[in-house]
Formats: C-alpha cells, sequence, structure tokens
C-alpha cells in the first residue's frame, strides 16, 4: 500500500468515525417525544452511541489535525480554534463556548430566575465539532482536486523505501552509505519543508545545517528540533565526511530512527 492509498483510508476512517460522533450528538438532543418515536434498531444505535463523542473525540481529533496539517494546511488555524477557541474571552456564551469546555466537564449552568441554561451548550458544541467535520471532510476533495501536490505524498514513499536501503547496509556493516543515504532524506526532506512553509533558501548548495537555521529562524520549528536536526546533522557528517573516525552502528542506527523520526514529523 503506498502512501497516497494510505492517506485515503484514514481520512475515510476519520470521516466515519465522525459520522458515528454525529449520530451520538443527534440522539442525545432528541426530547421525550421524539424518542418515542425511534423503532427498535434506532434505540440500539442510541444505546450503543451513548458517550460516544467524550470517549472518541480526542483521539479523532488528533488524527484529524495531522491529516489537516498534510492536505489543508491553511485550515488547520481555524479547525483548531473550534476546539479551543479563544483564550482571551472574557466571558462564556453560545459563540464562546468550545468543544475543549464540554469535555473538561464545564456545563452551562440554569438560570436560577428563568429555570433554564441562558444557552444549549450541547448544540454549540456539536455546531463547532460539525463545522470541523466538514473542515476534514473538505480535505477529501484535494485527492481528485488538481490543486494536490502529490509530490510530497508520493516522496514519503521513496524515503521509506530508501530508509529501508539504510537499514540493510548497516546490517552488512555499510555504515558510512547507509548514513550518506539517510543524510540525502534529510536534505530532500528539509527542502520541501521550507518550500511548504515559503521559506526562502539563498545558498545555491544548501545543506543539512542551512535548512536547519532557516527552518528556526522563521519560527517554523521549535529550538528542540532545530536541536535534534543538529544532531541528525552531524551524524551524516560523521558518516559522509569525517575520516579521522569511524562511525558506529549505534551512530548509524541513531541516525536511521531519527530520519525515520523527522519525516513523520516534522512538515
Amino acid at each position: 500500500m503506498n502512501n497516497l492509498t494510505k492517506y485515503k483510508e484514514d481520512l475515510k476512517s476519520l470521516l466515519n468515525r465522525g459520522k458515528l460522533i454525529a449520530e451520538d450528538f443527534k440522539y442525545r438532543s432528541y426530547n421525550v417525544e421524539q424518542l418515542k418515536k425511534l423503532d427498535k434498531d434506532e434505540l440500539e444505535i442510541r444505546k450503543k452511541l451513548n458517550n460516544y463523542f467524550e470517549t472518541n473525540y480526542q483521539g479523532w481529533y488528533t488524527e484529524a489535525i495531522a491529516v489537516i496539517k498534510l492536505l489543508i494546511p491553511d485550515r488547520l488555524v481555524e479547525f483548531n480554534e473550534l476546539y479551543k477557541g479563544d483564550n482571551k474571552r472574557k466571558d462564556i456564551s453560545a459563540t464562546t463556548y468550545n468543544i475543549q469546555d464540554w469535555l473538561k466537564g464545564q456545563r452551562v449552568a440554569v438560570d436560577l430566575f428563568y429555570g433554564e441554561k441562558p444557552f444549549n451548550d450541547m448544540a454549540a458544541v456539536s455546531m463547532r465539532f460539525g463545522n470541523q467535520f466538514q473542515i476534514l471532510a473538505s480535505a477529501e476533495k484535494r485527492f481528485t482536486s488538481s490543486l494536490l501536490d502529490i509530490k510530497q505524498l508520493l516522496q514519503a514513499d521513496f524515503f521509506d523505501t530508501e530508509i529501508e536501503v539504510s537499514k540493510e547496509l548497516t546490517k552488512k556493516g555499510f555504515y558510512r552509505a547507509a548514513g550518506v543515504i539517510c543524510g540525502v532524506i534529510i536534505e530532500k526532506h528539509l527542502s520541501q519543508v521550507c518550500a511548504n512553509h515559503n521559506v526562502t533558501i539563498t545558498k545555491k548548495h544548501p545543506t543539512i545545517s542551512d535548512f536547519n537555521d532557516n527552518l528556526k529562524s522563521d519560527n517554523i520549528i521549535e529550538i528542540s528540533n532545530w536541536r535534534f536536526i543538529q544532531r541528525l546533522g552531524d551524524l551524516r557528517n560523521l558518516c559522509g565526511h569525517n575520516k579521522d573516525k569511524e562511525p558506529t552502528k549505534d551512530d548509524v542506527d541513531e541516525l536511521i530512527e531519527g530520519t525515520d523520526k523527522l519525516i513523520k514529523t516534522v512538515y
């Protein structure tokens, strides 16, 4: 299975789970009269889905973020805000109440004078989730749209294959060759990351260090990731340039593991 197919299947699974969350909200919003009209099958579904949102949302949200970050990164901030809302809000209302509030168990209290809630908190959460679901669903169109740049997806397949080659070379004791392959993967991946974020590289032949420093300067990566990539660059240089010291199996194993982590966590 290539990465393009995997992403399609992962997205389909996320959308199906999202539909179950929406179903949970639907049944929980029913009044007594509506519940009486449910048939046996619908009652069974309602029973199985009870509190499905609270149990499954966090996992759904985490996976959805990864998909959105890759396919429609311009919608990521909006998607996150639907979960967290405005951290500078001055009060809680139908427009500021968010999904995180609900998951923390923060419910809107009944007004003692009117005998009812000032707004329907579950409806507010359901609406926010509905918007998140539509954002995620829009990512599906990217697979058939001419706007989708599949280069990055296909490149990930190539990188996975090259990492396996590095592992085989390491098993046979060809540590320098394995390390050099990882270095090429890192450089190509960081070049793509820079392109994704419109980071300008002025050097004609940039190195891992050049990409890494520019990404840090433009606040695309944090200091922890910068140090992590710097360490990978040092290991790559040991394999490709340092003739005074031979790389060890541990050095190359660390480089391979780090390369695999990099291409899957830094976009």
